[in-house]
């Protein structure tokens, strides 16, 4: 593996480096004054104006379905990159749950979103529990229809989509994989209600806007399912590896913001007259923090190495998912101790970076099924080390 990155990697690294420094980190401080947290819409839309301009909207998505097919190294470059800041802007991201879509629907639902011309939510979870397996959202077919009923919560920042990507039990006596099917649901839809949670979830200090959405009887045509009956955990599968492994790089580029700011308050912070970047504590958990975010940031280079010769990353994409991930939590725990108490006062940028990076409920569930991936691997003695 050549370790140095060709110009035209650096090209493209440079152009993300340069979106974030001039359009997107001058936002930030507007972000955290703003009363619910998030840019108005006119900056949001500027911001999708600028980055399919130079070409950052198209780079996650496969040429196949009208992005650039750039390679996986590509895309770690630029996402270590774009989540250095705390705007939370999807850069073009499009789950590749929408890649399983036919003809009709890559039409009515994929190329639009795509284009930028449409979004979507993602209703898989529920309130009140964050186990999957605990999904009760039935969908049952009545006259050539389905009708859907239950309860789903949409965590994210941004307004509900266009379409709801939502997942429903259609056959209860059957596993997870083999009874929960993926529906297209537009956002009109009758019988599909919609109600913000933030009062509900304001004592988590929840910076995703909750919203929950509430199935009435909502009619459906056959036509909105996505891929086949009972599979919709297997929607994409074939791409989750390399997803994992960009996500990684999210991780790392957080990682490197926090050790910045980290690395200016042991230099500038004094107590006793002196600034505390001279303490042999100080230094040995900085000294920690930027081998933990290397040691990650190896890791991801390397499985996207893998991946874009086309190896099989599966082991490799869920160990750089576990790693990157605690590395992101240790961080946060190294941030809290080189501040020497908590970080999660308003206003702050650091707040939010900390905040981003522990936002996610069900994390464990998530890394503790990639666990399962490597040892399962390592039972059956594939690979050596």
């Amino acid at each position: 593996m050549d370790f140095e990155i060709s110009e035209e990697l650096k090209l493209i690294r440079e152009t993300a480096m340069d979106f974030v420094k001039r359009g997107l980190l001058p936002l930030e401080r507007d972000l955290l004054d703003s009363e619910d947290g998030v840019l108005p819409k006119e900056a949001m839309e500027e911001l999708k104006k600028k980055a399919k301009e130079i070409g950052l909207s198209e780079l996650r998505i496969p040429e196949e379905f009208g992005g650039l097919g750039t390679s996986i190294l590509d895309l770690c470059l630029v996402e270590e990159e774009l989540s250095k800041t705390i705007i939370p802007f999807n850069f073009g991201d499009v789950t590749p749950i929408l890649f399983e879509c036919n003809e009709e629907q890559k039409k009515r639902y994929l190329d639009p979103t795509v284009e930028g011309t449409k979004q979507y939510s993602i209703a898989l979870l529920e309130p009140g529990t964050f186990h999957l397996k605990s999904l009760k959202t039935m969908a049952s077919k009545e006259n050539g229809y389905y009708v859907i009923e239950g309860q789903k919560l949409v965590m994210q920042y941004f307004d509900l989509g266009d379409f709801v990507i939502t997942f429903a039990v259609t056959d209860p006596e059957k596993s997870l994989g083999e009874g929960v099917t993926c529906f297209l649901v537009d956002k009109d839809t009758a019988g599909l209600i919609t109600n913000s949670a933030r009062k509900e979830m304001q004592k988590k200090d929840s910076l995703i806007e909750p919203t929950i959405l509430r199935f009435n009887r909502c009619k459906v045509p056959v036509n909105s399912i996505l891929g086949e009956i009972g599979h919709a955990f297997s929607l994409g599968v074939k791409w989750l590896p390399r997803r994992r492994i960009v996500r990684a790089a999210r991780c790392v580029g957080v990682g490197k913001r926090l050790l910045e700011i980290c690395s200016e308050y042991a230099k500038t912070w004094e107590t006793f007259g002196r600034t505390i970047s001279g303490q042999t504590r100080v230094q040995r958990i900085l000294a920690d923090l930027a081998t933990d975010i290397q040691a990650t940031r190896l890791m991801v280079y390397h499985a996207a190495f893998m991946a874009d010769k086309g190896e099989d990353i599966r082991r490799e994409a869920a160990m750089v998912k576990v790693f990157a991930t605690e590395m992101l939590h240790r961080a946060v725990d190294k941030t809290v101790q080189i501040h020497g108490g908590p970080v999660y006062s308003k206003g702050l940028f650091i707040e939010r970076l900390c905040r981003n990076t522990v936002e996610a409920k069900f994390i464990e569930e998530t890394i503790e099924l990639q666990k399962s991936i490597i040892a399962r691997d390592v039972l059956r003695g594939i690979g050596s080390y």
